[in-house]
């Protein structure tokens, strides 16, 4: 294959999946390989699909079939599909689609590379070329999972959990920071046990420590998992300044039937308990969690019971999504979804107002003050940005007035607080740390 032939990446999915496509982007570039921005302008097109829930099937579905399309006209000379829906349905897809030149999983970044006509460079493997703004990252420390939770596929998809070690990271991190990397958001399906497989014990707080040690400006803290999550981590953050104060923790449910039926491993007391320490530990902590409602058998008062916690908790960021009856799953097989599509969403939309109504209580308390703010664009006198509390792409949004001040992309400032919404916070820029 030529080495100027062009390439277009289309990365569906979540931030896992980010990652992995920038390790391709980058092992590719290392072999000269050139890409475009456009599958308009591309003679190959790679496709990194998602398989978690039906909308996300849908979407990679979608885009397979559009590329597919250009792949039968001759408007390109090769299509490729990988990831997560392509590691589990790889022979239906194959049959359904001839127009797609190979199938992928989820881990076979050499082969993929040799298909483009280079080499895979092992001692590269966990460099990337950042899709994100240059100021922030997506950090996978693990791969895969081995919970077995009743409505998740995904460790068919990306098998057992498997900790990258801390060495490796550190290198990966060191690398990142040199690019200009200021903040970075650790992530994996499962972060809590981070350490169990590599060393016999969890090593998330030494890990994050020693990210500290590194002077990134923020490091965030996502998808930990209930069961077994070291509190150690929660000293450290509320010690170092770096460490944003914020953990993203989906707890799914608290009615200890339906957590027992999803296989979470821990109940509705335990799993209280574990957020009211949490809290205790640090608490000027922000809280983020998903719930998933309409799950098999879930009855009126097991849902009123959810919304009840919900609305006595009082997390500061939630998410809701409707349960979706998943091939490869424990539920699918064992379980009917017997609660109708339009009684799952109404019981989503209801979580969801009364998150609205908490989470514009919780910014109100921000009017006032000033805050530190990295801002993420610019337009014109009007600077759109985020808190330490506040993740790329799903949290609350600033919106400040510049005041003339030379601000950009990647610069934190200090802005004072004027007015708010649920999901929102409105302010004036007073103070910036220009980095040019």
């Amino acid at each position: 294959m030529a080495k100027t032939t062009s390439i277009f990446l289309l990365s569906l999915g979540c931030s896992k999946n980010t990652v992995d496509s920038e390790r391709l982007i980058h092992q590719a570039e290392r072999n000269h390989l050139r890409f475009v921005d456009s599958a308009d302008n591309a003679e190959i097109i790679i496709i990194n699909t998602c398989g978690f829930i039906a909308d996300a099937k849908t979407e990679s579905i979608e885009e397979i079939l559009a590329a597919a399309e250009k792949r039968k006209k001759g408007e390109i000379t090769a299509l490729y599909v990988m990831g997560c829906l392509s590691a589990l349905y790889a022979a239906e897809l194959r049959a359904e689609l001839p127009e797609v030149d190979r199938f992928f999983g989820t881990s076979d970044l050499e082969e993929i590379i040799e298909l483009l006509g280079g080499t895979c460079d092992t001692a590269h493997l966990h460099e990337r070329t950042l899709l994100t703004p240059p100021h922030y990252t997506w950090f996978k420390i693990a791969e895969g999972c081995s919970r077995t939770c009743s409505f998740c596929a995904i460790p068919k998809m990306r098998g057992r959990y498997t900790s990258e070690p801390i060495e490796s990271l550190l290198k990966e991190a060191t690398s990142l920071k040199k690019k200009g990397v200021e903040e970075l958001n650790l992530i994996a399906q499962d972060i809590s046990c981070y350490g169990h497989d590599l060393y016999g014990e969890s090593r998330l707080n030494e890990l994050v420590q020693r990210l500290s040690d590194l002077d990134f400006r923020w490091i965030r803290l996502l998808y930990a998992y209930p069961l077994d999550f070291p509190l150690d981590v929660i000293d450290t953050m509320h010690d170092r300044e770096n460490i944003c104060n914020y953990l993203d923790m989906p707890i799914q449910h608290t009615n200890d039937r339906i957590l027992t039926s999803m296989k979470r491993g821990i109940g509705r007391d335990d799993t209280i308990r574990l957020l009211e320490s949490i809290r205790e530990h640090n608490p000027d902590i922000r809280l983020r969690t998903t719930m998933i409602t309409g799950y098999p058998g879930e009855t009126k008062a097991e849902f009123e019971e959810l919304l009840e916690f919900i609305k006595d908790f009082r997390f500061d960021r939630l998410g809701c999504f409707p349960y979706s009856h998943e091939e490869h799953t424990a539920a699918y097989t064992s379980l009917e979804d017997d609660i109708p599509e339009k009684e799952k969403k109404e019981r989503v939309q209801e979580i969801m107002e009364l998150q609205e109504g908490i989470s514009r209580e919780h910014n109100k308390k921000f009017e006032g003050r000033t805050i530190e703010v990295l801002i993420e664009e610019v337009d014109g006198q009007t600077a759109y940005g985020r808190t330490q509390y506040d993740a790329p792409e799903v949290d609350n949004e600033c919106i400040l007035n510049t005041k003339g001040i030379d601000i950009r992309s990647g610069d934190f400032c200090m802005a004072r607080i004027d007015d708010s919404t649920a999901y929102e916070l409105y302010g004036i820029v007073e103070s910036a740390e220009l980095k040019r």
